[in-house]
């Protein structure tokens, strides 16, 4: 069974709703989930926020933290996965925000990438850094990941 199924199951069992925040996988975490039949019971709504306009006008991140930290930050990915939970109607929210090449800098190097999980109970965020390894193989990294943290969040749902 793949992760995706796995998430949709276990959504579908305990009755939890997910929503997605994506900026550098664009949607791609949400494409994962509606790929299994049944995903219309585990994913409330998605959200890509490329743009740092979206992730203010669509989720509700603060124009401030984008200026003092930047959009691939830790900062950005919480408030990115709280504005999800909010503008939702969903349990539980991932968020994603990174920098899938090419490109980067010294300060934020390419396959950085920042997520945030939400529920009602709290916020955990992590950074993982995949390496210049092409936008491609980041992104999907990226999906990957975020996937995992889903399901490790649902198993810890009673």
């Amino acid at each position: 069974m793949s992760l995706a199924a796995r998430i949709v199951e276990a959504c579908c069992s305990k009755g939890v709703m997910v929503t997605c925040a994506e900026s550098c996988t664009g949607g791609m975490v949400a494409v994962a989930l509606t790929d299994v039949a049944g995903s219309s019971s585990a994913l409330e709504r998605g959200f890509v926020t490329y743009s740092n306009a979206a992730k203010v006008e669509m989720l509700g991140v603060s124009p401030q933290t984008l200026t003092a930290v930047g959009a691939v930050s830790q900062e950005v990915a919480i408030e990115m996965a709280q504005g999800a939970l909010a503008h939702s109607q969903a349990d539980l929210a991932v968020s994603i925000t990174g920098i899938a090449g090419p490109g980067g800098s010294d300060h934020k190097p390419e396959g950085r990438v920042c997520f945030a999980v939400a529920t009602q109970a709290g916020v955990q965020v992590e950074t993982q850094e995949f390496g210049a390894l092409g936008r491609g193989v980041v992104r999907t990294a990226a999906r990957d990941h975020a996937l995992a943290l889903l399901a490790d969040a649902l198993d810890k749902l009673p």
